[in-house]
């Protein structure tokens, strides 16, 4: 039976040495690498496309490959870690990520490239639980709070800064040494891996008793699940036979998978750490915060480029002062989570979150990067304050046996939040865009002065052409300013329902308990 978070099991305190540091710095390092691929692409899409002869459709699955192969790993990663040990399951993911990584930099064909980003993807994924676990594994109780900030802020930075990153790399080099990048530092952490680690051992007997059927509902299930999550919004959702049917399937998928979980020995995924309240409240919460970190990054690179016209690297240099901020808080955010009750912290962080979207409403086409400046440095700052305390509770209370399947769970429930909430953006974008063009177009008549004028005017601008032709461009560029700025309308409408989710997730942090054991409530006590 899970502990709950009042009878945490204490374990003796571990050792501290300067080489079980340095392994655990190459743990995160891997972690941030296998998280920024995921975004590092977003922002040179069309040089990707280009190169690979795709077309605008084709090229999604750059993203989607990764996605799908990504989210199946990362439960399935805390069971291989306890069957092969963290240095072995990691230096395995790190030396595979790197060669994937090499086989990107050399894909030829739109094929090639999906088939190698979900190789990358797949494998990438066995680094991003593991350092989560390895935090509670080789720290001191009180150096927790601490290490977690270093944590939340790689989980968090990599996406933010990954569209920054990839638009330098593209814009002075090329798209190839997007993939490149990671071949240096991939070799290295593997080897700092392999010859660093040593929190644990192997339990092979766990391969021979792996649940074939469980882990093949398991893929299905997940994988098709971020497959429909990714293409619904473009297919229009279930008007689409295919969406249909791939939806259905994941039903049945799921109720395999859960009841094999449920009902075997040694299923591939425990599912006992939701008796644990504060982990179950911790990963809604979770969920929450991935659909902020995952759909805010989408969205403001989203707004700069198709309202503001930027290009890559101007798209990341103003969307890095978000990053930027995470960077400043996050020792002040460690140092919080030491000193006063982790919940007070997260609560903090969720209405800074709501702050932070409700100044966006105001929005119009003029905004860029100074009135997107506080917006984005109260966004950094609530991102860690959500961050940092949240896995501390949520994980800082089980016993160190279920701590590495649960850091699986924990991270698969992030990057579903944000499968959902990027799902969810794209469709009430495009409904919302399609509604207030439908609205001005009714606006938009002869019989307003308003809009006579503006003709007038427009036409007056083209006075060089012939006069048919005067008032047919005219209409062209009133057609697309009332484009235009429904556009924008749909942008404040999401921000809006994104003010109203994160809002929302405040009365869940009643439901945790503060913890009477680990770091965060030794801490929290010494200030009491």
């Amino acid at each position: 039976m899970a502990a709950s978070p009042t009878t945490a099991v204490a374990a003796a305190e571990p050792h501290m040495s300067a080489r079980r540091l340095i392994a655990f710095f190459a743990l995160v390092f891997g972690m941030f690498m296998a998280i920024l691929d995921i975004q590092i692409v977003s922002a040179s899409l069309s040089e990707i496309q280009a190169g690979l002869s795709a077309t605008p459709d084709e090229i999604s699955w750059v993203q989607t490959s990764y996605l799908v192969a990504e989210i199946v790993m990362i439960p399935l990663s805390g069971y291989l870690a306890r069957a092969m040990s963290t240095r072995i399951l990691f230096t395995i993911s790190a030396a595979g990520f790197t060669v994937a990584s090499l086989l990107c930099a050399t894909a030829t064909s739109l094929n090639e490239m999906i088939l190698f980003r979900a190789l990358q993807g797949f494998i990438g994924g066995g680094m991003i639980p593991t350092a989560f676990a390895a935090a509670y594994t080789i720290f001191p109780k009180n150096n927790q709070a601490g290490v977690m900030a270093l944590v939340g802020l790689t989980v968090t930075l990599a996406p933010t800064i990954g569209p920054t990153v990839g638009g330098y790399l593209t814009e002075l080099f090329s798209w190839h040494w997007l993939f490149l990048v990671n071949v240096p530092a991939g070799i290295l952490a593997a080897t700092l891996a392999w010859t660093l680690v040593d929190f644990d051992e192997p339990d092979w007997h766990l391969l021979r008793r792996l649940d074939v059927l469980g882990l093949a509902a398991m893929a299905i299930f997940l994988g098709t699940l971020e497959y429909v999550l990714e293409e619904g919004p473009r297919d229009a959702w279930f008007e689409s036979s295919t969406l249909v049917a791939l939806s259905l399937v994941s039903i049945v998928a799921a109720v395999i998978f859960f009841y094999r979980a449920l009902s075997v020995e040694e299923p591939i995924v425990d599912l006992g750490a939701y008796v644990n309240r504060n982990f179950a409240v911790g990963s809604l919460l979770t969920f929450v915060l991935g659909i902020g970190l995952y759909g805010l990054t989408f969205l403001y690179p989203l707004f700069l480029a198709r309202v503001r016209d930027y290009n890559a690297l101007q798209i990341g240099e103003t969307v890095f002062v978000t990053g930027t901020a995470m960077f400043f808080a996050a020792p002040i955010i460690g140092r919080l989570a030491r000193k006063i009750d982790p919940r007070i912290v997260i609560l903090a962080g969720f209405v800074g979150f709501t702050v932070s979207t409700v100044d966006l409403l105001p929005i119009t086409a003029d905004w860029g990067f100074w009135q997107l400046f506080w917006p984005q440095v109260l966004r950094g700052f609530s991102l860690m304050a959500c961050m940092v305390p949240i896995n501390i509770l949520a994980l800082g209370t089980l016993p160190p046996h279920k701590l590495k399947n649960a850091s699986g769970l924990f991270n698969l429930m992030r990057n579903l939040g944000g499968a959902f909430g990027l799902a969810g953006i794209s469709t009430v974008l495009d409904d919302r865009w399609d509604l207030h063009m439908e609205r001005l177009r009714e606006s938009v008549t002869w019989g307003r002065w308003a809009v006579a004028d503006r003709l007038d005017a427009l036409a007056a601008h083209f006075g060089s052409l012939v006069g048919a032709i005067q008032d047919d461009q005219a209409l062209k560029q009133v057609a697309l300013i009332v484009r235009h700025q429904a556009l924008v309308m749909a942008f404040s409408d999401v921000f809006l329902v994104l003010a109203v989710l994160f809002g929302s997730g405040i009365p869940l942090i009643i439901l945790v308990q503060r913890p009477k054991g680990g770091a965060a409530a030794a801490a929290a006590s010494e200030a009491h």
